[in-house]
């Protein structure tokens, strides 16, 4: 774990093998998280929409067909009612 030096400005420098490893490049803007006790300095994101893209694909089945298949089947309840029929729930 690297250590570095605060300056008398307050200024730190974060070592080159962290920079590449993470992609900050000179003007890149980080954001420094107080949690509590520790200091945490993580890169800003340059596109938080585009870098999010994805990260919830494949999480499982989805509750969005889920959903509309539920309401299909509500529906078909419905108009059953309606007309006075029964429906099964399958």
């Amino acid at each position: 774990m690297p250590t570095v030096k605060v300056s008398a400005k307050g200024w730190i420098v974060i070592p080159a093998d962290i920079r590449k490893r993470y992609g900050i490049k000179p003007g890149d803007e980080v954001v420094i998280i107080d949690y509590g006790g520790s200091l945490g300095i993580v890169p800003r994101l340059r596109d938080p929409v585009a870098e999010a893209c994805g990260i919830l694909a494949d999480e499982g089945p989805s509750l969005t067909q889920e959903l509309l298949r539920e309401r299909r089947r509500e529906l078909k309840r419905e108009e059953a009612r309606l007309a006075g029929d029964s429906v099964d729930d399958g």
